[in-house]
């Protein structure tokens, strides 16, 4: 298998991880590792899959091909780490990505976490794991925002407990049902969508109470 082929099997990994299993044994574990490493851990890398690995990697654990505890336990560390390199990344960078024209960064995705992050502060470390992209910058921008990093790793590590834990059991449970696996993007924006409108309609409510002088 050439590069191309590999990256193709990687970036399709929803349906090629059976492949990868007979290809690689348990080594397949390290793979999805990798994988979810470089996808919150590095900013040029926000399009490698994310909610689709770990939702099939929980179905694959319902046939018993793979095993469960070894799953999360290994992604929840991958998620992690990938998402404090990526702090680091941002803290040590600082607020020149906003300045300079880097050409390896995607200036809309930075701006549009940045609004995300500046609406809903540290939430937005949780919350983010369950949204494409902005996963990726979350991270990136909270270290460009100088947030203390003990208070980065209470949000980082409970968001991977609940992105891991979440995606792995649904697909552990649901995986293999059809409608539920063709659709899982959409099932997982509208769950972001039911946690963010509260806390949206909850700051708005605030600041019309602080202009009538409530």
């Amino acid at each position: 298998m050439d590069f191309m082929q590999f990256m193709d099997v990687i970036l399709h990994v929803d349906k090629s991880l059976g492949f990868l299993i007979k290809e690689y044994g348990t080594l397949v574990y390290m793979v999805l590792f990798l994988i979810v490493f470089c996808e919150t851990g590095l900013v040029v890398l926000p399009f490698l899959p994310g909610d689709t690995l770990l939702f099939i990697g929980g179905a694959f654990c319902a046939t018993g091909e793979m095993n469960i505890w070894l799953l999360m336990g290994m992604l929840i560390i991958a998620a992690t780490t990938g998402n404090t390199l990526n702090y680091w990344i941002g803290s040590v960078i600082g607020h020149k990505v906003y300045t300079h024209d880097y050409r390896w960064l995607d200036k809309k995705a930075l701006q549009r976490t940045h609004a995300f992050y500046e609406h809903h502060g540290g939430k937005t470390i949780i919350l983010s794991r369950f949204v494409p992209i902005v996963r990726t910058f979350a991270p990136f921008v909270a270290g460009v925002s100088e947030m203390t990093f003990s208070k980065f790793q209470f949000f980082n590590i409970t968001g991977a407990l609940m992105w891991v834990v979440g995606l792995v059991s649904a697909g552990y449970f649901f995986g293999n049902i059809p409608i539920i696996r063709d659709h899982l993007n959409t099932i997982v924006l509208v769950g972001v969508g039911a946690a963010v409108v509260p806390v949206a309609l909850g700051g708005l409510w605030k600041f019309y109470r602080k202009m009538r002088g409530v």
